[in-house]
């Protein structure tokens, strides 16, 4: 635990993940810059002024896939580059740069969705017709007819982009650049502190003294920020405000769950059950861990210690490709074959240094394969995280294969879906390799503390505060620092009730997510988990036919919305039933562990 983190230049290169698959040298890099600019010249030349007739429609759009792809590959390798190591100034330059072309680029294509938008309703029916491929593209411009804004304000609003972007940059910036979080000291010997080492190993840390004093030093570090911050997140908010009532939504919300093809009730229904619903079960288990750890009394610095701290197995990224491989194989041997290629052709960015983002994440560029990044810290529970963002490159992989650019992405309702599966699988499958009961204590635990925890706890109450601040902001209010840590502390405290002391530095936790910047994004982790929870089931008890129906889900990529998606797994989420069903599962897992720890 005392070695401090290696700069990026100081790793082992054979656990870094391998961007030149995207581009082999810079100068593959700026000719692939450059195709997007002459295309996109290309497209205004021929185009603008002229898309009145079906044909010409979609002879356009199928140019515009062409420079989508493009774009996107190129804004991917860029910003990947940046996300391995925040400090390194060449790479930030690069992205920089790119970031004012591409924005450049929008603002002067955003004419094709506006011209089509003013098309006759005819004209766009029958362009439609006419092409499978421009389909569902077409769709949602019509869809999104009645929030279109005049075609000058629509280009204005792509060339601010970048700056309508900025909070979320400088929220990164902030907290991966700025913030140095410095060594704290416990009965006179000094720990080294970073946000990956808090969030990866001073969270899990069984001695109380030192977690308790982690957790405070990591509090104070952040509440230097808290202004700057909300300032940030305020902007943020606001903007989301602005455009919502220029696009003639009635609320922020209602503006961002458009995009996301669900309605309020979907969004409300999985906030208000599980705060009421599954919050009696957690804290179920917190006493549990209050019991096991000989705690006077759980604060939030507690929250995240495991059931069996001295059992969890470790495990080192080679080990790691055996259970991975044997907990996915059941999807298929392609999708086996990818499993065993991301490892070997180094898809996956496994080491710690300065300057690299937190928490995990895959990125999908279409025409390439999927990167994943992950601090990996010798824990077996890593294997879940793994099998977690394999579940996103999957998804990719299959969408990619069978559907174009424009129809490759779901809605972000549905987007953790297919990682929170895997995670599903893993589970199952080490359930069934070993009989030992403090092994199957320690699997179960895991889904607890770490998959439902995360998606159900974390992400939902993140959901929870996010929907007071949007309520705030609906009524024309604004938020600072003070009201933030207000709503915070308030929704931690309703969840937990009495079970947890919200100690001071609690309420900072908003200042820890980059997924307020994204959107309605927290609660989609919950209503993604559910739809996996209810589809594992299905597959443990039907076998090869529930697999097919979730491999040609996966294969739809973004042709259908949630509901629909959903419905082809076998899972009806118009309805409670799912969502009750599976607060139920996690109580039954928290009862067994409570009856495994008692035999033990």
């Amino acid at each position: 635990m005392g070695n401090a983190m290696k700069d990026r230049r100081d790793v082992e290169e054979l656990l870094t993940w391998d961007l030149s698959a995207i581009f082999s040298t810079e100068e593959a890099f700026n000719t692939a810059v450059k195709d997007v600019e002459d295309g996109t010249k290309e497209i205004v030349e021929n185009y603008k002024g002229k898309l009145n007739t079906p044909q010409v429609i979609n002879e356009c759009l199928d140019k515009m896939r062409k420079v989508t792809e493009i774009m996107n590959i190129t804004a991917s390798y860029a910003s990947l580059s940046v996300s391995v190591d925040q400090t390194n100034y060449k790479n930030q330059e690069r992205y920089m740069k790119l970031m004012n072309v591409i924005t450049d680029l929008q603002s002067k294509l955003s004419f094709v969705d506006s011209e089509i938008t003013e098309a006759d309703e005819n004209v766009i029916e029958e362009a439609m017709n006419a092409s499978k491929e421009n389909y569902n593209y077409l769709k949602s411009i019509k869809r999104f007819k009645p929030h279109a804004l005049h075609p000058e304000v629509e280009k204005t609003l792509a060339a601010l982009s970048e700056a309508l972007d900025s909070p979320y940059s400088i929220y990164n910036r902030t907290k991966l650049a700025d913030m140095d979080f410095g060594t704290f000291i416990v009965d006179g010997e000094e720990y080294p502190l970073s946000f990956v080492l808090f969030e990866n190993h001073y969270e899990f840390e069984t001695n109380t003294k030192v977690r308790r004093a982690a957790f405070q030093a990591f509090s104070s570090k952040l509440k230097e920020y808290q202004n700057t911050l909300a300032t940030v997140y305020g902007v943020q908010v606001q903007k989301e405000k602005t455009l919502a009532n220029l696009r003639g939504f009635d609320s922020v919300i209602d503006s961002l769950l458009f995009s996301q093809e669900v309605d309020k009730d979907l969004y409300n229904r999985q906030i208000d059950i599980i705060m009421e619903e599954l919050a009696p079960h957690m804290r179920k288990y917190v006493k549990l861990l209050k019991k096991i750890h000989n705690i006077d009394h759980m604060t939030f610095a507690d929250l995240k210690l495991a059931v069996d701290p001295e059992y969890e197995p470790e495990i080192s990224v080679e080990e790691s490709k055996k259970y991975v491989e044997e907990a996915l194989s059941v999807l298929g041997e392609d999708y086996l074959e990818m499993v065993r290629i991301a490892y070997k052709e180094r898809w996956i960015d496994f080491v710690e240094n300065k300057g690299k983002s937190t928490g995990a994440f895959c990125s999908s560029p279409y025409g390439s394969h999927p990167f994943i990044l992950i601090s990996w810290s010798e824990r077996m529970r890593e294997v879940f995280v793994l099998a977690h963002e394999l579940g996103h490159a999957g998804h990719f992989t299959l969408a990619h294969k069978n559907q174009n650019i424009f129809d490759s992405r779901p809605s972000l309702y549905f987007i953790e879906a297919p990682s929170t599966m895997n995670e599903m699988l893993m589970a199952n499958y080490l359930m069934n390799i070993n009989n030992d009961p403090r092994f199957k204590r320690w699997v179960l635990s895991s889904m607890i503390s770490r998959t439902y925890y995360h998606n159900f706890v974390t992400h939902l109450l993140e959901a929870a505060y996010q929907r007071e601040v949007y309520k705030i902001i609906d009524n024309g209010g604004s938020v600072q620092a003070a009201t933030l840590n207000k709503i915070k502390k308030q929704v931690l405290e309703k969840f937990w009730g009495d079970t947890v002391e919200i100690t001071e530095g609690a309420e900072l936790t908003w200042m820890r997510q980059p997924h307020y910047y994204m959107g309605l994004y927290p609660y989609t982790y919950s209503a993604g988990l559910t739809v996996a929870t209810e589809v594992s089931k299905r597959i443990l008890k039907e076998g090869k036919a529930a697999i097919e129906d979730w491999r040609n889900v996966l294969k739809s990529g973004g042709t259908k919305t949630p509901v629909e998606l959903a419905k082809m797994a076998g899972v009806d989420i118009t309805t409670e039933k799912p969502l009750r069903d599976t607060i139920e599962h996690i109580g039954n897992i928290i009862d067994e562990i409570i009856k495994l720890t008692e035999e033990l």
